[in-house]
């Protein structure tokens, strides 16, 4: 079961527009699975795209991805970061670059954004927050943190390894609330789940999401998608993961190798909770929502009940990544640097496309009418259709 990594705003302002064992969980994992033999990946067919596509444009980081790394895209722009702290933002549409500077150490978590700001964490443990090339600040988390911080509302939002969760000003980096939870055995050194909804928080505390007050850091609510029901503390771990599909107001996440679950963050109640085992975020759209298990079988659930609508396993043992939908298509990456589309409506193979053999180091994510691949050697892929 590897996992992939184990100024306050004015009153009124919406916060959102649009849309102490903690290093020792991924050793202990990697651990946990390196004493079995791994299934060799599935061997490719012959490629026979049903949707054209070609590459475009490539551009590359100044160092490989060797942590949780999060895309950032807004208006058309992508925003990346290089292991080694270098942070760049490119056009989508061309793969030009837009700015770039190197913080000169080493990133754990990154990049979120808010199309001015963005925000990543060193391993160092400090939130560091650029506005183009130029750094507007740094704050001493005192913790590690692995998920991106989320930039909204003028505020950034960090998540804490231990748990906790840390509001700063976006500008200035002052500290505006902290709130911590009781620290457990063993936490996930990948990325959790840190996103806003309207006017709310929504964060990932072990197995539950929780709406929190942005302003003050009160829990509103708090919803359970799993519940720990392991002999041991590895099998206990249930984070939520980051990457999660979202339809109105209701937000379906994974919790790792334990569940598929789906709440309304209006109300804090649990829509449905189905038994997954997966290490990566789901996505998906009114109908379906979409996830790879630790294995390499994609599945599809259906939103409105959880009931499994179809399942793929042409992508066995492929170690993939989270999903992207894009149009009629799923589009997954894997640890060999294919990018494969499967059809939404069944899982049937779409197109295949190749990066490089580094493999790829975050789901694909679109700017404008461009699809946007990362490699873990730092390479970075912009796909278009024929």
């Amino acid at each position: 079961m590897p996992p992939r990594e184990a100024a306050r705003a004015a009153s009124g302002r919406r916060f959102w527009q649009g849309g102490g064992a903690v290093a020792l969980a991924a050793a202990l994992l990697a651990a946990c699975s390196s004493g079995s033999i791994r299934p060799k990946p599935a061997e490719l067919p012959v490629n026979a795209p049903v949707i054209g596509v070609e590459r475009v444009w490539t551009a590359r980081l100044a160092s490989a991805i060797d942590f949780p790394l999060q895309v950032a895209v807004r208006d058309g722009r992508v925003t990346l970061a290089g292991g080694n702290g270098t942070v760049v933002t490119l056009d989508g549409a061309t793969g030009a670059e837009l700015a770039r500077t190197s913080l000169g150490e080493a990133l754990s978590a990154g990049v979120g954004s808010d199309g001015t700001v963005s925000a990543v964490v060193t391993r160092g443990s400090q939130v560091v927050a650029l506005e183009g090339a130029k750094q507007l600040w740094r704050y001493d988390l005192k913790t590690q943190s692995f998920t991106p911080p989320l930039v909204a509302g003028g505020r950034v939002f960090v998540l804490g390894a231990d748990r906790s969760v840390t509001a700063l000003d976006a500008q200035n980096g002052q500290l505006l609330w902290r709130i911590a939870r009781s620290t457990e055995p063993l936490v996930l050194r990948q990325a959790g789940l840190l996103m806003a909804h309207g006017n709310t928080l929504v964060a990932g505390l072990s197995g539950r999401l929780a709406g929190i007050d942005p302003d003050t850091g009160s829990v509103l609510w708090e919803a359970p998608l799993a519940v720990s029901r392991g002999t041991n503390d590895v099998e206990r771990l249930i984070d939520l993961l980051g990457g999660v599909s979202r339809q109105g107001d209701v937000v379906c996440a994974r919790a790792f190798q334990t569940a598929v679950g789906c709440a309304n963050v209006a109300s804090g109640e649990v829509v449905w909770s189905k038994p997954a085992a997966g290490s990566v975020g789901v996505v998906g759209d009114a109908d379906l929502v979409f996830g790879a298990e630790s294995d390499g079988q994609v599945v599809a659930w259906r939103a409105a009940s959880g009931e499994r609508a179809w399942l793929s396993e042409r992508l066995m043992w492929r170690d993939l990544t989270g999903p992207l939908v894009l149009g009629r298509s799923v589009i997954l990456g894997d640890s060999q640097g294919w990018v494969h589309m499967l059809a939404r409506v069944d899982g049937s193979h779409v197109n295949r496309m190749m990066t490089d053999s580094s493999g790829v180091a975050a789901p694909p994510v679109v700017a404008g009418n461009t699809l946007v691949v990362v490699t873990r050697a730092g390479g970075v892929y912009g796909f278009q259709p024929e």
